[in-house]
């Protein structure tokens, strides 16, 4: 049995400050990260997650004087007090989603965010959602993930927002990073750190080609073994998690389902 996670220091720039909405989804709960520069004044808040009064008080007594609140994706269990704990503090929220910023200034890929010497460099991960990004701290050999690395399990692929194509091509482009640039660790949005980057991003990988091996598997023997009626086609995806997703708890079907309409489009799509 794993120990359980709750956040804590790590390297000489960042403290995980866990928020207390542990769920199904959200494992432990929602990873606040604070980062600093050692001897800044200033600091980044990447993900201030759910509007929880003691959660705020918890991250604003770790980060001090905040330079900036970024986000790697709008999720509710990440961004929801982006804002209220950005005005708090008196700074900017920065995102890829206008929806989501407190300021004039975004987020996309290939933008560096300094703070009092603190670099952060933004890599577009889109496919858990549209507007994912995962954050590049190389002074740490760390690469913050939101919720397209978990630090255990996988992740959703939610149709129609989450889009499989993208999210392979995210894996892939992390996975780069991390052989050329020396990322040696994964800070995630729920879950412990994972130390070895590499591994988990083949895990994952490895993961996605097996599911999609397994649905394709599923729809021949639906094809195979007809409905006498037939299945339509909003009851097929249910169909295919029944028959894929025995070894997840029934619970989490729904999540699952949603997985399956993204793996669905995305065979529709590449057979087209």
């Amino acid at each position: 049995m794993s120990e359980a996670w709750t956040g804590g220091s790590f390297g000489e720039r960042a403290r995980c400050v866990l928020a207390d909405n542990a769920d199904m989804m959200t494992l432990d709960g929602t990873n606040t990260w604070v980062l600093r520069e050692p001897g800044a004044r200033r600091s980044v808040v990447i993900d201030p997650g759910p509007s929880l009064p003691a959660h705020l008080d918890a991250v604003a007594e770790a980060a001090g004087e905040v330079g900036v609140v970024l986000l790697t994706h709008h999720h509710h269990d990440h961004a929801e007090a982006a804002k209220e704990f950005a005005e708090r503090m008196g700074c900017g929220v920065r995102a890829l989603d206008p929806e989501f910023r407190l300021g004039s200034e975004g987020l996309a890929d290939g933008d560096v965010v300094s703070v009092d010497g603190l670099e952060v460099r933004v890599v577009g991960t889109p496919g858990h959602t549209a507007d994912s990004l995962s954050f590049h701290l190389p002074a740490e050999g760390a690469v913050l993930t939101g919720d397209t690395v978990l630090g255990r399990g996988t992740t959703v692929v939610a149709h129609p927002d989450g889009e499989l194509g993208a999210y392979l091509d995210s894996l892939d482009r992390l996975h780069a990073l991390a052989s050329e640039h020396d990322v040696s660790s994964i800070w995630p949005g729920h879950g412990p750190v994972i130390a070895d980057a590499l591994g988990a991003l083949d895990f994952y990988l490895a993961h996605r080609r097996d599911r999609l091996g397994q649905v394709e598997a599923a729809l021949a023997s639906l094809r195979d073994s007809p409905h006498p009626e037939g299945i339509a086609v909003d009851e097929l995806p249910r169909r295919v998690v029944e028959i894929v997703y025995t070894d997840v708890d029934p619970v989490l079907w729904g999540a699952a389902e949603l997985s399956v309409r993204a793996q669905l489009a995305y065979l529709q799509g590449r057979s087209a």
